[in-house]
C-alpha cells in the first residue's frame, strides 16, 4: 500500500458526542449469544431468558418455630384457668424450626408457650389457630413461578433463590469479547527496562479492567508497532474473533496516525473527532460486521472515550441499561473556564467543609492519569457554556461515595511529603477517614482557609522583613477570623542539584553566572517566596535566572526536573532530593505549620489529626525519610 496515502493530513470533525454514540450503537447489531453455566457461579451475569422454579420452597409444610405440632381444633378448650393437657404421639409431636409437619397436625405452638408435665404430657393455657407458625408449601417460591426475566443481572441473594428452587444451571448472555490493541513504536511492557523515549503500556490493562467491570470479556492484544501492515493485520484478525474491537493511539491526525486510513480501507468510518475536551480524537467505524473504536493515546482522553463509546456497546449486547453515576450539588471554590462548542469534562476534588460541599478543579491535561485517580467527581460543562464562576452551584457526577467525601480531611497549601504519611497513619487508626490534599502553594492554602474551602492548610511563608514564618501572613489575611496556627515540622530547604554538582552550584549567584536551568515553584509557594528573598539579598534579578517563569507544583516535580538535566538546579526539601538521587546543599531552616479554623481544631477530626501527628508511629515514619523534625508538644497560636 502506498505509504504517502497514510501520511496525508486529515482534519478531525467536531461531531456532538451523543450523535456519534447513537450512530455507533445503531451500527452495532450482532445477535446476542447464550451459554449455560452453573447457577452457583453466575454472580453478575445477565439472564438470557426467563428463569422458572423447578420446585417449591418450601416443598412441604414446615415448622416456623421450635415447639410442638398439634391439631388446632383439639386445643380450643385451653384457658389459663383451665389448662389443657396433651399426650405425645396422638395429640402432639415435638418439632424444630424447618421440620416437616405430620399430615394429621395443622398448627405449631412455640416451646415458650408449653409447660412440660412429664415425658408423655404437656400443658397449654392458650388455644392454637389453624396454620399458626407453619410455613406452607410454596410460601417463598412456587414451582413453575418465574424467578427472573431475561436481562436480569444476578446478585448474591439471587443465587440463593436459584438453588432453593433447584435451578442448578442457568442460561446467561455470553460476555461480549472485546479485543484491545495497543499501538506505538514507543510502547514497552512494565517489566522492560526504561530508556529515553520509551513509554510503559498501561492503557490496555486499564481498558481491560473497565471492560470486565462493565460485563465484557477483554482480550489484551500484544503491542503492535506503528506500521500500517501490522496494524491492518491486527485489525483483520481481531474482527474475526471479537465482538468489539478497541485500538489505542493513532486516532489523531499526525504523520503516524494510520488508524483512520486503514479503517477506511477495510470498512467504514462513521466519526473522526467528537466535540469534547478531552477526548476529541476518537474514531468510530466498522470492519465487516464488527464495530471498531479508535481511542487517543492520552490516558484521560482514552478512558473517557471508552466510557462514552465502548460501555454502551457492551450494555447493548448484554441487554442492560447503562449505569448512571450519582450526582451532587456543590459550590465551586475556583473559577472553571471552558471553550464554546465542546463539552468539557473537568476532574474535580470535593470537600465537605463547614457543612457545605466545595469542589475545585484538578489538572486538565489529558495525559495526567493521576487527575482521574485523585478525582472525586467530574464536572461536565455543556458546549454552549463558557464555564462557571467561583461560588457558582453546579452538579457533579460522583466517582466516590458521598460518605467517603464527607469523612475526608481537606488539606490545601504547600506540598510536603509527610502529608501522605499522615494520611496513611490516620487511615490505620480511623478506617473511615483520610486526607485529600491539593498542592496549590502556601498563599493559596491560606486563602482556602479564609474562604472556607479547606480544613487544613500547610504553610511556610517567610516574611522578608521580619524573617519570621507564617504569623504575619495569617494576621494580615485572616484578620478577624478564629484561626489556629499549629506548629508541625522543622525542615530544611536547599539546592537540589544533579549528582556530583557538575555546575558547581553553591549559591544563588552561581545559578545566574553558570547558566543553570532553574526549576522554580509556582507563585504563592513558600519556596518561591524564599527564592525571591535570596535573589533580592544577592542583588540578582529574575531575568538572570534561566527558567524562572517555569513553575512546578511540588518538591518532587522540581526534583524530577533536576534529575533529568545535568545543567538543572532547584530549591526544595531534602527528602525530595534524596528520593530522586540528587545532591542537596542546605540553604535555610524553616517552619512548616498547619493552619486551620478554631472550629476544625476543636472538632473530632481535628483532635484525631493532632493525635496522629503526635503519635510515635507517625514520628517514626517521618524520621525514616530524614530532613525533618516533628515539633514535640507544640503550643498552638490562636488568632
Amino acid at each position: 500500500m502506498d505509504r504517502i496515502r497514510y501520511n496525508r493530513k486529515i482534519y478531525l470533525e467536531d461531531k456532538p458526542r451523543e450523535e456519534a454514540r447513537n450512530e455507533i450503537l445503531a451500527a452495532f447489531d450482532l445477535p446476542r449469544e447464550k451459554e449455560r453455566i452453573p447457577a452457583a457461579r453466575a454472580l453478575g451475569r445477565i439472564t438470557a431468558e426467563p428463569v422458572f422454579a423447578n420446585v417449591s420452597m418450601p416443598f412441604y409444610h414446615a415448622s416456623a418455630m421450635d415447639g410442638i405440632a398439634v391439631n388446632a381444633e383439639e386445643t380450643y378448650e385451653a384457658h389459663e384457668q383451665r389448662p389443657l393437657q396433651l399426650k405425645t404421639g396422638s395429640q402432639f409431636v415435638y418439632v424444630d424450626t424447618g421440620n416437616a409437619i405430620p399430615a394429621q397436625f395443622n398448627a405449631v405452638i412455640m416451646v415458650e408457650d408449653i409447660h412440660v408435665i412429664d415425658e408423655e404430657t404437656i400443658e397449654i393455657i392458650e388455644p392454637a389457630t389453624p396454620w399458626q407458625h407453619i410455613r406452607p408449601i410454596g410460601e417463598d417460591i412456587v414451582q413453575e413461578e418465574m424467578l427472573f426475566t431475561q436481562g436480569h443481572k444476578l446478585r448474591p441473594a439471587d443465587l440463593g433463590a436459584l438453588l432453593a428452587a433447584q435451578v442448578t444451571e442457568i442460561s446467561v448472555v455470553k460476555k461480549p469479547l472485546v479485543t484491545i490493541i495497543p499501538t506505538g513504536n514507543e510502547l514497552i511492557s512494565a517489566e522492560s527496562s526504561l530508556s529515553s523515549g520509551s513509554i510503559i503500556e498501561f492503557n490496555g490493562t486499564v481498558f481491560s479492567a473497565y471492560v470486565e467491570e462493565w460485563g465484557g470479556q477483554p482480550y489484551l492484544h500484544p503491542i503492535v508497532k506503528d506500521e500500517p501492515e501490522k496494524i491492518r493485520e491486527a485489525l483483520l484478525n481481531a474482527v474475526e474473533t471479537s465482538d468489539i474491537v478497541v485500538i489505542n493511539a493513532g486516532s489523531s491526525a499526525g504523520s503516524k496516525d494510520y488508524t483512520v486510513h486503514i479503517l477506511e480501507e477495510l470498512g467504514a468510518v462513521f466519526t473522526h473527532g467528537v466535540a469534547t475536551r478531552p477526548g476529541k480524537p476518537v474514531i468510530l467505524g466498522k470492519i465487516k460486521d464488527r464495530v471498531v473504536v479508535g481511542v487517543p493515546g492520552y490516558p484521560v482522553s482514552a478512558y473517557l472515550a471508552l466510557e462514552w463509546f465502548v460501555r454502551p456497546l457492551v450494555c447493548k449486547y448484554l441487554g442492560t441499561p447503562e449505569p448512571k453515576r450519582p450526582a451532587l450539588k456543590v459550590k465551586l471554590g475556583r473559577r472553571v473556564v471552558s471553550t464554546m462548542g465542546a463539552e468539557d469534562f473537568v476532574r474535580m476534588n470535593i470537600g465537605y467543609v463547614n457543612g457545605q460541599f466545595v469542589a475545585n478543579p484538578l489538572t486538565r491535561a489529558a495525559g495526567v492519569t493521576m487527575s482521574l485517580v485523585r478525582a472525586d467527581g467530574i464536572l461536565v460543562v455543556p458546549p454552549d457554556q463558557l464555564g462557571y464562576e467561583q461560588g457558582d452551584e453546579v452538579e457533579i457526577e460522583l466517582l466516590r461515595p458521598v460518605e467517603e467525601i464527607k469523612n475526608a480531611i481537606v488539606f490545601s497549601g504547600s506540598h510536603d511529603l509527610t502529608i501522605d504519611l499522615l494520611s496513611s497513619q490516620l487511615k490505620k487508626q480511623r478506617t473511615d477517614m483520610k486526607i485529600v490534599s491539593s498542592h496549590v502553594g502556601s498563599m493559596a492554602g491560606l486563602m482556602a482557609i479564609r474562604k472556607g474551602e479547606a480544613h487544613v492548610a500547610g504553610i511556610h511563608l517567610l516574611d522578608p522583613d521580619t524573617k519570621e514564618y507564617n504569623i504575619s501572613y495569617v494576621k494580615k489575611m485572616l484578620g478577624g477570623q478564629d484561626a489556629v496556627l499549629y506548629p508541625f515540622l522543622k525542615r530544611t530547604q536547599g539546592w537540589m542539584i544533579p549528582k556530583g554538582n557538575p555546575l558547581g552550584i553553591e549559591n544563588v549567584n552561581d545559578l545566574a553566572a553558570k547558566g543553570a536551568d532553574f526549576a522554580n515553584r509556582q507563585k504563592g509557594a513558600g519556596t518561591r517566596i524564599l527564592f525571591d528573598l535570596l535573589l533580592r539579598e544577592a542583588g540578582v534579578s529574575a531575568d538572570q535566572i534561566n527558567g524562572y517563569d517555569r513553575e512546578m507544583f511540588s518538591h518532587l516535580s522540581v526534583a524530577a526536573e533536576v534529575k533529568g538535566n545535568e545543567k538543572a538546579a532547584g530549591l526544595g526539601i531534602h527528602p525530595a532530593a534524596r528520593a530522586m538521587g540528587l545532591d542537596f546543599i542546605p540553604v535555610a531552616d524553616e517552619n512548616y505549620d498547619l493552619l486551620m479554623t478554631r472550629a476544625f481544631f476543636d472538632s473530632e477530626k481535628g483532635i484525631w489529626l493532632r493525635s496522629v501527628i503526635q503519635s510515635e508511629a507517625f514520628k517514626a515514619e517521618v524520621a525514616k525519610i530524614g530532613g525533618y523534625a516533628v515539633v514535640e508538644n507544640p503550643e498552638p497560636i490562636l488568632f
